[in-house]
């Protein structure tokens, strides 16, 4: 049921009433724009969290060591701690039961050649499990097993941009690399999601690494990620204990901060969960506000449109208009202002965004943008609104009799 003659009036009372019509979308349309960017700037701090934490897994704990600070049980400060196998075994045995994956980490610096090409790159000694804790996803070939931990094979695992600089446009897999004198093989090329400094790491197992480099069990760090299904004060209580066990191990004091150094990437995903939730709560009242305030807005000027109008609706009502067309254009009409004006508003908010957006990298608001389908339902809840706000003086106004509404000032 199409009423081409509806349809036209209503433009012609929107084109005739100009000002009246840019009023009542003004409100609209910064009402959406405003939304759209509050929460497009709410989303880009989501994504900076979630690109911290996309590169290793959310349920990490990183052991480190370091040197003492203080005297403990007739040892001096100062001292050294060092870990070594022993010690990798001891937490891998001590907390089997919640420990998902565990890895040791070599690091290592090497001047990496093939043929013509060659580069420096940092090298990285680890077990089978890193690549899992570090979510190393294999492009071609395979990564480090078990295998090459007891056999110490000389073989390698490289990002993909050390493939590009050393092979050019020619496969690594299965050929030799020379790093620092020594030829290993290439059995694996990975990717990762870290960016550009991850993709330019080489692996190779730690035994190897042990007897080729010091011909000793040294190891610079622990890495191992908790059960999953332990939540966040459970996972906080087992890094605590594994920091406690080791600086008994070491006799190391409780108070020393820096011999032994234990961070358990639960305590930030919890810190960026509660500062996440109190985020959308701020955001979330602002909008909520602004939307509010929109729906004052258009509400009391379609309260003062019906007003205004009230001798035209006795002019209609005189030559027999019903009250329900009456009303009916009246709706409409408002619902066409609100909906062109709301759609202005989401693209200026998207713009805004699109604009603003590299410059706000700044800030730690990475790629800030805001779902179509929130916008619009802001939009609509607005429509709602305004079709309220006019419907109860437009259909008060419709039952005036003529007479009345001509006299009307």
């Amino acid at each position: 049921m199409f009423d081409l003659d509806l349809w036209r009036e209503i433009f012609q009372s929107i084109n005739m009433n100009r000002t009246r019509s840019l009023l009542s979308g003004f409100t609209v349309t910064f009402a959406i724009l405003l939304f759209a960017i509050l929460f497009g700037i709410s989303n880009g701090l989501q994504n900076t969290f979630a690109e911290a934490f996309k590169d290793d897994a959310t349920n990490s704990i990183f052991i480190n060591s370091g040197r003492t600070t203080k005297a403990h049980k007739g040892l001096q400060a100062g001292r050294a701690i060092k870990f070594r196998n022993k010690d990798f075994d001891y937490v891998k045995e001590e907390f089997g039961n919640k420990v998902e994956f565990i890895t040791a980490r070599l690091y290592r610096n090497a001047q990496a050649s093939y043929r013509n090409e060659q580069n420096n790159y940092n090298l990285r000694a680890v077990h089978p499990d890193h690549q899992f804790l570090e979510k190393t996803m294999i492009k071609e070939g395979r990564y480090i097993n078990q295998n090459d931990l007891k056999n110490r094979t000389k073989v390698v695992v490289i990002g993909r941009l050390v493939e590009e600089d050393l092979f050019l446009k020619t496969t690594a897999l299965g050929k030799y690399i020379n790093l620092s004198g020594i030829q290993y093989k290439v059995v694996g090329v990975f990717t990762d999601d870290g960016g550009d400094n991850e993709e330019r790491l080489i692996y190779m197992p730690i035994s190897t690494a042990q007897h080729i480099y010091g011909n000793n069990d040294y190891i610079n760090q622990i890495n191992l990620t908790y059960n999953p299904e332990m939540n966040y004060d459970q996972a906080l209580a087992f890094g605590n204990q594994i920091k406690k066990k080791m600086k008994e191990r070491f006799s190391v004091a409780k108070n020393d901060q820096r011999a032994i150094r234990v961070r358990n990437m639960a305590e930030a995903s919890k810190n960026v969960q509660q500062f996440s939730f109190i985020l959308g709560i701020i955001i979330f009242i602002i909008g909520s506000g602004t939307l509010i305030a929109g729906i004052v807005g258009i509400s009391n000027i379609m309260i003062f449109i019906v007003k205004e109008r009230t001798k035209e609706i006795g002019i209609r009502k005189a030559l027999g208009a019903s009250p329900r067309s009456i009303v009916s254009i009246i709706l409409i009409e408002c619902i066409i202002i609100t909906a062109i004006a709301g759609y202005i508003g989401l693209l200026i908010g998207m713009g805004v965004l699109e604009w603003i957006g590299p410059s706000l990298k700044t800030y730690f608001i990475k790629d800030p943008s805001v779902s179509t389908s929130l916008v619009v339902g802001a939009t609509i809840t607005l429509i709602i609104a305004g079709a309220f706000a006019g419907y109860f003086p437009a259909k008060r106004a419709s039952r005036i009799k003529p007479i009345v509404a001509l006299r009307n000032d």
